[in-house]
């Protein structure tokens, strides 16, 4: 392989792990509970991380001010979205679950605009936030039929989608340019998700229904290589191609959810949820200003 295309094989891998992300929460929903997916998953990857670590002789952070701003990044990237896409797999399928989990860039420009001023949001952006909005709506089925179930699992994946707009400019600002390699504040921060979510799982239970073998590969697959690996392929990319292509891969994704839910799990979706779901693609290129129809001036 011709060496600027290195990064190729590990790009497609998150693709395909990623996207096949919300069918493993929808195996692990069969035993596992969702404070207990939130936690095993933070657990599984912890783990896997912390092997990297040892194997590149990496080290994590030290103890300091820095786990606090470490600690914020857990709770709104891994352990609060975490909780609410295994809740709200419970009525959604994962295929639209994999669509919803788009409107991060949305929702990313939406905190920043509100809360981060400084960075102001460009029109092509604001043209992103409207189309994805009616994205949104389509994806919900209001308009075909009112389907209270289907709004309320989708309201929860927002909930989702909107803690992870919020952690992605508050670890933009105070985690990413810590002096640590990137695989120890993974680790470090899948770690301390997992320590958060512990005493919820013990609360209320990890295992709701007998262990089946279905649900124990979910959980693997989610903690292991959605949680863990991922992680390390996801900077492979960025090192290897730039962080412009690393984050297109966020369009394979949903694509993945559809097709392993539909072959796999037999979910279907109705014409104007998969119409929804192309305007959520075209909503993020346009807020991350890979398309820019509107020119600046």
């Amino acid at each position: 392989m011709k060496a600027e295309l290195r990064w190729l094989p590990a790009f497609i891998g998150l693709g395909l792990v990623w996207g096949s992300s919300f069918l493993f929460i929808d195996l692990a929903l069969r035993s596992f509970s969702p404070t207990g997916i939130v936690f095993l998953r933070g657990l599984l990857g912890a783990a896997s991380l912390g092997l990297i670590l040892v194997i590149r002789r990496d080290h994590l952070p030290a103890w300091g001010f820095h786990w606090v701003h470490i600690g914020v990044v857990a709770l709104l990237l891994n352990a609060i979205p975490g909780f609410l896409f295994a809740v709200g797999q419970q009525w959604v399928p994962s295929s639209l679950a994999g669509i919803v989990n788009a409107t991060t860039p949305l929702m990313t420009v939406a905190v920043v605009a509100l809360a981060f001023r400084e960075q102001k949001p460009t029109a092509n952006q604001l043209l992103g936030l409207g189309i994805g909005v009616a994205g949104i709506v389509l994806v919900t089925n209001v308009i075909d039929r009112f389907d209270g179930v289907t709004l309320l699992g989708v309201g929860v994946l927002l909930l989702a989608t909107l803690s992870y707009g919020v952690a992605m400019p508050y670890a933009k600002r105070h985690v990413t340019n810590l002096p640590y390699s990137p695989y120890a504040l993974a680790a470090a921060q899948v770690g301390v998700s997992a320590v958060i979510t512990a005493p919820g799982a013990l609360v209320s239970g990890i295992l709701v229904h007998p262990l089946y073998a279905s649900a124990l590969w979910g959980i693997l697959g989610l903690g292991v290589l959605g949680t863990g690996i991922a992680y390390v392929w996801n900077y492979r990319n960025i090192e290897l191609a730039g962080s412009v292509i690393a984050s297109s891969v966020t369009y394979i994704t949903p694509v993945v959810a559809v097709v392993l839910g539909v072959l796999f799990l037999r979910e279907t979706l109705s014409l104007s949820q998969l119409m929804g779901g192309g305007l959520v693609i075209l909503s993020a290129l346009l807020v991350q200003e890979r398309w820019m129809p509107i020119r600046r001036k």
